[in-house]
């Protein structure tokens, strides 16, 4: 259990230094949550720490053209920043799982014939995005919930419809963790490995470079 064992050697730190570090999930939410205040997004985005690691949900509303998988505009900067945040060395070995959920009202398009569909898609759509912006695929996973989990209850006893608690309803979740020990041996490697292609480009770089600026014999 590696959350477990992040606590119980933070524990041991704090007994030898009289100081307890911070642990990578909770180093994690802290940059998370300096990233939604910084973006002023604190009325559309929600970062929350639990037993395996955070939770960060999303208002599809605000992220998602209504009835579409289509990112907004506005909600591009917010999903960069996560993504530059989540790509760190230091939260690199970190497993993020996007689900998506809707509220109870039906939708039946030649896209998306029920909220199966758009759940799925727009957790997709996340994915895709840290996948373009270069963050490992290996991490990600995505998987749709359509109306079957939802926070608050759609509806009042007369079967109303409570359009403040669809508008809840109606969410992205990553639930980022931190990897098992086999699965950080491979991201370590991974890492290592681009890390060792980014120096072998940047000298090559700097070599073709040296080499365009040396004076022609006479």
């Amino acid at each position: 259990d590696i959350p477990a064992f992040d606590e119980a050697a933070a524990a041991i730190a704090e007994r030898v230094t009289g100081e307890a570090p911070a642990s990578p999930a909770q180093e994690l939410t802290m940059s998370m949550q300096d990233i939604v205040f910084e973006m002023q997004a604190d009325q559309v985005v929600n970062v929350n720490k639990n037993s395996r690691g955070i939770i960060i949900e999303l208002a599809s509303g605000a992220f998602f053209k209504p009835g579409s998988a289509q990112l907004r505009k506005v909600a591009v900067p917010v999903l960069k920043k996560m993504s530059d945040t989540l790509s760190a060395k230091k939260f690199a070995c970190f497993n993020i799982e996007v689900e998506g959920h809707s509220d109870d009202t039906p939708i039946r398009t030649k896209q998306f014939p029920s909220n199966w569909e758009l759940s799925a898609a727009r957790a997709s759509r996340v994915v895709r995005f840290f996948i373009e912006d270069k963050m490992a695929p290996f991490r990600l996973q995505a998987i749709g919930f359509a109306e079957t989990k939802p926070k608050v209850p759609n509806r009042d006893a007369e079967g109303k419809p409570i359009k403040q608690n669809q508008m809840t309803n109606r969410r992205i979740e990553l639930h980022v963790e931190r990897m098992s020990l086999e699965e950080q041996k491979r991201c370590n490697e991974e890492t290592d490995f681009k890390d060792i292609l980014k120096k072998v480009n940047k000298e090559g770089a700097a070599t073709e470079g040296q080499d365009a600026q040396l004076p022609q014999q006479q």
